[in-house]
């Protein structure tokens, strides 16, 4: 199968959209050729482990043997987890089956239909309303924590696990799946205690990068997502993103293009402009993996340079309804980036009824994918014109394969993106006091002087 997932920036571009958009000059590729090179060598000596995912067929076997095992025996999965540790998985579940609640069954298992729940907040009504949803004789609880400490995700496990514990018993057990570091955490430690199924994310895999390690596998396997597929696409992605030429390489010019209006032309907010509700979950997976990627007070000199593109999810066409004037004709701040799919899973014929109004008639005997394409096209030429610069990736199907090109494609898009800004895009200090002070007021031991900081 033939990789068809492209990129268009021609409206992005001075000769398009003006003072705003970019020359060839700031087109940088030499810069581009540096940045494939620099993170290279990061893969290289094993300080980051997301290009070689796809080829860890041991990993894909033992959790498609596990979820066959599974799947017949229960009706849901409740996902544990929050940040990298749910967006993926949940992105996977809409893209393949669907946006809640008006889902279908993975095609390769339509007689089965396992619901995916996330829980990814700590919010008591949100975890009190999904247990009362579900029936725990036929659920499975998987708990995902790389770090195995993380309090959001160890509390809602704890009650999920007594919920289950209650129901079955002992035999809850078998069916709490632990997905944790390999080596150390408090997680690990109970899961070997327990004997829970476990599954291990690489050391060198972050959170916001691990949706094709059992982080997301696991939960999309037992759902009845195509994961092979995922990682066909995915290893075809690699061949084309690690070209040094960004008209060869799609994830290196996307890279590019936010890059140098950002640094250029001040446009600090990348909105991703979904044309799918297929693919709205993606969007929210694809705004952590940017902002906690890029966004950094210090570069890799240790100079505070408070870089990074603020990322904004928008739904086509729904947003064009709530956000669209602001990009239009507000602050001239923005790179749009529209998310496009060239074949919609299925058609609809708009009847030709009240065709005596002229707010009805010209729509009857149209379909809706043609509706669908102009709203997109139109928006496209009206940000043209109005000097907004745009940018578009076209997938041809949401498809396994497809679907997991574009994932590996977006996340060498911001390892690129990473090494043209000088910061490092694996690591997320930002986050880490706000936890610290989370421990210390929930009266961890060793964190008490974040609590104290607090009372202050």
């Amino acid at each position: 199968m033939a990789l068809e997932i492209k990129f268009t920036f021609d409206n992005a571009l001075a000769r398009r959209v003006g003072q705003d958009g970019l020359t060839d000059a700031e087109f940088d590729k030499r810069a581009g050729e540096a940045a494939v090179s620099a993170f290279r060598s990061r893969v290289e000596t094993g300080e980051v482990g997301f290009p070689e995912l796809p080829e860890e067929k041991p990993m894909a076997d033992a959790v498609l043997e596990f979820a066959s095992e599974m799947r017949p025996a229960i009706d849901d999965v409740l996902l544990v987890g929050i940040g990298g540790s749910a967006l993926g998985a949940y992105a996977l579940d809409v893209a393949i089956r669907g946006p809640h609640p008006v889902q279908q069954a993975a095609s390769r298992n339509k007689g089965k239909f396992v619901r995916l729940v996330v829980l990814d907040n700590v919010d008591p009504g949100l975890i009190a309303a999904a247990l009362s949803q579900l029936n725990p004789k036929r659920t499975a609880v998987c708990v995902v924590a790389k770090s195995g400490s993380t309090a959001e995700t160890l509390s809602a496990f704890l009650i999920a696990r007594e919920w289950l514990t209650k129901a079955l018993g002992m035999k809850a057990r078998s069916r709490i799946i632990a997905v944790t570091d390999a080596k150390k955490g408090d997680l690990l430690a109970v899961a070997k205690e327990e004997k829970y199924p476990l599954f291990f994310v690489p050391e060198n895999v972050g959170g916001r990068y691990s949706v094709l390690t059992p982080v997301g596998l696991v939960p999309a396997a037992l759902i009845g997502v195509d994961i092979r597929q995922l990682l066909r696409g995915a290893a075809d992605a690699n061949d084309i993103c690690w070209q040094k030429k960004p008209e060869r390489n799609p994830a290196l010019a996307a890279a590019l293009v936010h890059w140098a209006l950002d640094r250029r032309h001040r446009k600090n907010i990348n909105v991703v402009f979904a044309y799918s509700s297929y693919l709205w979950g993606m969007a929210f997976w694809y705004r952590q993996l940017w902002a906690e990627s890029l966004g950094k007070r210090v570069d890799r000199n240790g100079a505070e340079v408070h870089t990074g593109q603020t990322p904004v999810a928008a739904l086509g066409v729904t947003d064009q309804h709530s956000q669209l004037q602001l990009y239009m004709e507000g602050p001239s701040d923005k790179i749009i980036t529209f998310w496009e799919v060239a074949r919609h899973r299925t058609e609809l014929r708009i009847p030709k009824d009240f065709s005596r109004y002229e707010a009805f008639g010209y729509l009857g005997g149209k379909t809706m994918a043609a509706l669908f394409q102009a709203e997109r096209i139109a928006t496209e030429a009206a940000l043209t014109e109005a000097g907004r610069p745009n940018c578009r990736w076209t997938l041809p199907r949401v498809d396994e394969y497809n679907l997991g090109a574009f994932l590996q494609m977006l996340e060498f898009q911001t390892a690129f993106a990473g090494e043209l800004y000088g910061v490092n895009a694996f690591d997320q200090p930002g986050v880490e006091l706000g936890k610290k002070m989370t421990y210390g007021l929930m009266g961890r031991e060793g964190y008490e002087e974040f609590a104290k900081k607090l009372k202050q």
